[in-house]
């Protein structure tokens, strides 16, 4: 497995080790001493995968108290997807990264805790998974409007509007946004 550091210390992109020949392929996707030996000493208590269609844009999403880390990877289709760091102590405070994850190169992305996170569907019938590090709680859940212009995350939209949750529709500006110490 290759980790690749990114513009903002935290989040990485990883590149599994991908065994394949004519019958298809083969990866781990996770193995705990594997990401351990290779710096990240992860524990995860929650999987979920999402389904969603083109131009589905869900986040950005964070919870505080009890963040999330989350390694995320799409088994089916494309995303943009996006992390925005909410740490107040960081030099990147409100700076995001966004990567294309895609069941073509199978990489997957670490989101750490103190970010915010979300994604746009690219493809149709895109499957979207996550293992996270702490479980869901909606009383501590947050969203970062995904279009404040203090964050600036360039969207691969083009003409499109994308679709969004009512919850989503309702993002909180960066200076309005519970961030962390």
């Amino acid at each position: 497995m290759k980790l690749i550091e990114l513009d903002i210390p935290g989040p990485l992109l990883i590149e599994p080790r991908v065994l394949g020949d004519d019958r298809g392929f083969f990866m781990e996707s996770w193995n705990q001493a594997s990401f351990r030996d290779a710096g990240l000493n992860l524990e995860f208590v929650q999987d979920n995968h999402s389904r969603s269609q083109p131009g589905v844009l869900r986040g950005l999403h964070f919870q505080n108290p009890t963040p999330q880390g989350k390694l995320v990877r799409v088994t089916s289709g494309a995303v943009f997807d996006v992390a925005v760091d909410l740490r107040r102590s960081s030099a990147h405070f409100g700076e995001w990264i966004g990567v294309e994850l895609s069941a073509t190169h199978r990489r997957m992305f670490w989101v750490p805790e103190g970010f915010a996170h979300g994604f746009l569907t690219l493809e149709p019938d895109t499957d979207f998974l996550y293992k996270c590090t702490a479980p869901y709680a909606p009383d501590h859940e947050h969203t970062l409007a995904w279009d404040d212009p203090a964050v600036g995350v360039d969207w691969p939209l083009g003409d499109l509007k994308p679709l969004l949750s009512d919850k989503d529709q309702a993002g909180s500006a960066l200076s309005d946004v519970q961030a962390f110490a």
